[in-house]
């Protein structure tokens, strides 16, 4: 089984290294990443854009290796709900053949004032999260997850979830999906 993934994010691929591990523990697989565009703003900032961003990722990483199973796209961005802030990150899944879709998500997470002040400014959560924890690219290791869970629950390890669930069209009973 051959999986492109719309990205060369060390913490991303892993998150789909993780996922594929346990939902094909038997299968060969093969997982590249491919640098493709997004085509939304470098910090999304609601579901729908993080939505389309992940969906935009995989549809151009599956043009990139037409011969894929799958194909994976994987957007951080933020959510407001109610007042509040949160940082989720989106998966989106194509099935090479059909192309077929499942979405995913991950944890979410609050988002402080200050953080949000500044990405309102237009920086990316990555930048201002290096400058604030004194890390350097910090979103291809442990990631804004990582870095407030003290390293309990990293960004590929909450991303993993986000894409177990979208491949869940995938490998569970088709009775769930009509």
């Amino acid at each position: 089984m051959k999986i492109v993934v719309g990205t060369r994010n060390p913490s991303k691929l892993r998150a789909v290294e993780l996922a594929i591990s346990r939902l094909f523990p038997e299968a060969l697989c093969s997982i590249e990443g491919c640098e493709v565009e997004s085509g939304v703003s470098a910090q999304p900032m609601s579901i729908e854009e993080t939505r389309l961003g992940a969906r935009q990722r995989a549809l151009r990483a599956l043009k990139l290796a037409k011969d894929a199973t799958f194909a994976v796209g994987l957007e951080g961005g933020l959510d407001l709900v109610g007042t509040d802030w949160f940082e989720c990150g989106w998966i989106v899944v194509v099935e090479g053949k059909t192309l077929k879709i499942g979405e995913g998500s991950s944890a979410r997470t609050s988002v402080g004032p200050k953080i949000i002040d500044c990405l309102k400014s237009g920086e990316e959560l990555g930048t201002v999260i290096d400058r604030i924890s004194g890390t350097k690219d910090n979103k291809h290791a442990g990631g804004f997850f990582g870095l407030i869970t003290n390293g309990a629950l990293p960004r590929d390890e909450s991303y993993a979830h986000g894409v177990m669930f979208a491949f869940a069209p995938f490998v569970s009973d088709s009775r769930y999906w009509e």
